[in-house]
């Protein structure tokens, strides 16, 4: 059934294939997909901006660590009015304070703290990963979806090729009479619906390669797909267990994880919000020159605040629903990710075995065929009915095919994505 996809492209095949987006491409690369992972993580965009998140968490973390800076205060005499001296700080008359004061946190809070930015960390790489996912997952999906596109453009080209050919020989046994404009009209009719369908298969891959561009920032650059079929051929869906698969996801989607987090990021606030409830000390020591019950006065000061009206009631009741939502959330998101991996493979398993019980051999021995049927059309063992009909049939086994091979791809790389992690090495 692979047999259909693995004549390499000739040079003339390329180019022709290619023709429509010269306006556009200035070069063509091809390229297979364990290249085209390592130039999307080293180019992408929005990869490369997404990576900041990470150290700017871990600056934050850097900063809960720190310590309240001490405050000190100075205080002057501005003006002695009994020796009219203007400022006045001198030891022998003037007047002057020094205050330290230092905030003393109370009840673990700065180490709460941490451990909410460490928290915050973890949720940045864990929406980073998952942005790695769904980005790789829409860089396969684009190369196959291209892939699968020219190989049928081949096809319709080798058809279109043939009923071209075809059309102008009717077209000059109808000036000598031969052959009416009805059966001309038959061939032309089937020729513009093969034209008709290959435009379409040609706006999808540009649209996949227009994607494919963005992903691997390569604006002016026509990516052709070079997977490896041969190890396409040897996977097998049916192999994998479900129950290891979910299991897998548990440990590989990372927004399952980010869920979790988020969970315990709650959980953490809401500690913090109980620790809130106690008030800081603020301890200090003062110097005061002549202000005071006797010159050269010292002082040790203490001060609290007295919890007699906001204990942090509404802060501490807020965290408290917030943990029990953000658990429902992580419980939903567990289901979810339940839910895409059987799906996921029940899609997968279809693909495969539909594809494994049809041959598509026979696509590749298309000019083969075609001309056998021509010769039995000149010799007139068949009909134009015949002809056309084999023709129109063709067509048909083309789109079905073409679309049975990228179901197929996409299922498989649709599952590694559900499960969160490549399951074949492609």
């Amino acid at each position: 059934m692979w047999s259909s996809f693995k004549k390499p492209y000739s040079l003339i095949a390329v180019l022709g294939l290619l023709c429509p987006f010269f306006s556009l491409a200035q070069d063509s690369l091809r390229i297979s997909l364990p290249e085209a992972e390592a130039r999307f993580l080293k180019s992408n965009l929005t990869v490369l901006a997404a990576k900041y998140d990470i150290p700017i968490a871990s600056a934050l973390v850097m900063q809960a660590k720190l310590y309240p800076n001490p405050n000190l205060q100075v205080t002057g005499g501005l003006y002695n009015p009994d020796l009219k001296k203007f400022p006045d700080v001198s030891n022998q008359t003037g007047q002057y304070t020094f205050d330290v004061q230092q905030l003393i946190i109370l009840a673990g809070k700065r180490a709460k703290q941490v451990k909410m930015a460490t928290l915050n960390m973890d949720m940045a790489q864990n929406r980073f990963y998952d942005l790695l996912r769904n980005l790789k997952y829409a860089l396969h999906s684009d190369f196959y979806q291209i892939y699968t596109g020219l190989e049928a453009i081949k096809a319709y080209d080798a058809q279109i090729a043939t009923l071209q050919s075809l059309v102008e020989q009717y077209k000059a046994l109808e000036q000598k009479g031969v052959v009416t404009g009805k059966d001309r009209i038959r061939i032309q009719s089937l020729l513009y619906g093969l034209q008709s369908s290959r435009q379409l298969v040609q706006q999808d891959i540009t649209d996949a390669q227009s994607d494919l561009q963005l992903l691997l920032h390569g604006n002016g650059t026509f990516f052709v797909p070079v997977p490896d079929l041969d190890k396409w051929k040897s996977i097998s869906v049916s192999s994998l267990p479900l129950q290891s698969l979910v299991d897998s996801a548990y440990n590989n989607r990372f927004d399952l994880k980010l869920a979790q987090t988020n969970v315990r990021y709650s959980e953490q606030n809401l500690a913090l919000q109980k620790a809130m409830a106690v008030p800081d000390l603020t301890l200090g020591a003062q110097f005061d020159k002549r202000g005071s019950y006797v010159n050269n006065a010292n002082f040790l000061t203490l001060a609290i605040d007295l919890p007699f009206f906001n204990r942090n009631q509404g802060n501490i009741k807020a965290a408290k629903l917030g943990v029990e939502q953000d658990k429902m959330r992580a419980d939903i998101q567990k289901e979810s990710v339940e839910n895409d991996v059987m799906k996921a493979y029940s899609q997968a398993l279809n693909a495969e075995k539909t594809l494994q019980q049809i041959d598509g051999s026979y696509l590749a021995n298309y000019q083969e065929i075609t001309a056998k049927m021509l010769e039995n059309f000149q010799k007139k063992n068949i009909s134009l009915l015949e002809l056309t009909d084999f023709l129109d049939s063709y067509k048909e086994s083309i789109l079905q095919m073409n679309q049975l091979t990228t179901n197929r791809f996409l299922a498989v790389e649709t599952l590694s994505y559900a499960v969160g992690t490549p399951l074949f090495n492609l």
